[in-house]
């Protein structure tokens, strides 16, 4: 998607910044209102721009406001540019998410909140069942909580914290992580427990079944598929392709690993609680040692600038 930038800045930095922006061939339109904002007070310069131009916008917007604070920016999806006179570079645009829109998401979906802890715990209760299912609802299970549980931004941010040296972006992202996921295990040993006193489960129906095997003893194959969702997954967020976001949640295998350390504790088998950390942790050390070097070269290559906020 293209994008439309509402930038609000003081009235002396309006003119300089214009004189920046006009040259750009990756800028499609661009108008000012003189004293249009009131909150905060300043002018508005609005840029219709390609994703390869939002960048340099930003560096330059930056540039020309001697005061950050002073300076405020919405960006907007743009569906399509109807421009015929530049229509090759609205064609050769590129996919690229800003890092300020990185973030944003980030925050919104990895932010501790009620409907956030519901839903990690929903799925560790989804994803509890699927442990000693048979193996067609188990794999309809483990979809199910790859998808219904939000434990995929929490862990992203961390890398992108680090790669941009915002130490309170990795903080949340711990925090966030450790309460969801904690919250998680709770829900898949409560389940457990209730599954046991119902007689619909047991300690040795949870160990022998095959794909608990698997969480617990992984091969290569297995290793190479959650390496492969990890890196799927954080390309997928910087290209700003989030709808498609599910498929790599659903080649990791961090949820049912999450899960499998709460039921495992449910029925007193520790050694299942700890293969079930073991996974849990290889999949996040995937997220961590494939995204740090993959954002790295996104910032060394194509963004080239700290995020504004």
């Amino acid at each position: 998607m293209h994008r439309t930038l509402a930038l609000t800045l003081p009235p002396d930095a309006t003119d300089a910044l214009l004189r920046e922006l006009e040259p750009l061939d990756e800028v499609i339109g661009l108008s000012v209102q003189r004293g249009a904002a009131r909150k905060p007070v300043g002018d508005v310069v609005t840029v219709q721009v390609l994703n390869r131009g939002a960048d340099e916008v930003l560096r330059r917007a930056r540039a020309a406001v001697s005061n950050p604070a002073a300076l405020s920016i919405v960006t907007t999806e743009v569906t399509s540019f109807i421009a015929p006179a530049q229509h090759q570079a609205v064609d050769d645009d590129r996919d690229e998410a800003i890092w300020e829109e990185m973030e944003s998401g980030l925050r919104h979906q990895g932010r501790i909140t009620t409907n956030y802890l519901l839903l990690m715990g929903l799925g560790g209760i989804v994803a509890a069942i699927g442990l000693v299912s048979e193996p067609v609802p188990q794999a309809v299970a483990f979809v199910a909580s790859a998808i219904i549980a939000p434990g995929f931004d929490p862990m992203t941010k961390v890398p992108l914290g680090l790669v941009l040296r915002h130490w309170s972006l990795v903080q949340r992202g711990v925090r966030s992580a450790l309460a969801g996921y904690a919250v998680l295990v709770v829900a898949a040993a409560l389940t457990m427990l209730a599954l046991v006193a119902a007689g619909e489960a047991s300690g040795e129906q949870l160990a022998t079944n095959p794909e608990v095997q698997h969480l617990a003893h992984p091969k290569l194959l297995e290793l190479l598929l959650a390496g492969a969702g990890a890196l799927a997954g954080v390309v997928i967020l910087a290209a700003y392709r989030r709808s498609f976001q599910a498929g790599p949640l659903i080649a990791m295998a961090f949820i049912p690993a999450a899960a499998l350390i709460g039921a495992g504790l449910a029925v007193g088998r520790l050694d299942l609680a700890l293969e079930g950390l073991e996974r849990f942790g290889a999949d996040w050390g995937f997220i961590l040692a494939l995204g740090i070097p993959f954002l790295w070269l996104k910032q060394r290559l194509v963004h080239r600038r700290q995020p504004l906020v």
